[in-house]
């Protein structure tokens, strides 16, 4: 492993922190939200202020820990492995796919809902089925990891594999905590609604 990952790099571990900490920030404000009204209060009262701070916060984020990571792997060793026409092919693949994924959740889901908008109490009527979620639950989740490997393969980075495979769990860690948590708001407000 030490020949394709130079541990020595600081520059990787400021991209394994951003990692780390993102979900990990967005989560913690959005239950304190809900539980608290915190930014909703810091928004003069108004949720939908709320969630748009939010959002600038978590955009910004995910630029910052993009930034790194394409830091990281400039800083990595590459490996001829990834020298091959097919994984060239496949990083272009994910990198579309990927972004289709993303872009088009985001598209269907709405600043709001994109954005953690039923923390503040801003519901979507119903849940959203067509694409991409009838292609795949989660597509900004396995966008976002797609567009990480295609950046990793790439850039010939078996660091960045790796990078890519921690992105992975920590966002299935995440919707451990994400799924019941919003499964729990709607069920509230359908038990409200009876």
């Amino acid at each position: 492993m030490p020949n394709f990952i130079d541990f020595s790099q600081p520059s990787f571990y400021y991209a394994l922190g951003h990692i780390l900490f993102n979900p990990i920030f967005w989560n913690t404000v959005a239950r304190a939200e809900y539980r608290n009204k915190v930014l909703t209060k810091l928004a003069g009262g108004n949720p939908y202020r709320g969630t748009y701070g939010l959002a600038v916060a978590i955009f910004t984020l995910g630029l910052t820990r993009d930034y790194l990571y394409h830091n990281a792997l400039s800083d990595q060793p590459t490996h001829p492995f990834f020298d091959q026409y097919i994984v060239q092919i496949s990083a272009v693949l994910l990198f579309l796919t990927g972004n289709i994924l993303v872009l088009s959740s985001m598209w269907a889901l709405g600043v709001t809902g994109t954005y953690l908008g039923d923390y503040f109490g801003i519901l979507m009527k119903e849940r959203v089925t067509g694409f991409p979620f009838n292609v795949c639950d989660n597509p900004m989740y396995i966008g976002s990891t797609c567009t990480f490997m295609a950046t990793a393969l790439w850039y010939k980075s078996p660091a960045g594999v790796f990078l890519t495979v921690v992105v992975y769990i920590v966002y299935k860690i995440a919707l451990t905590f994400e799924e019941p948590f919003t499964a729990m708001i709607y069920a509230n407000r359908d038990n409200k609604k009876e």
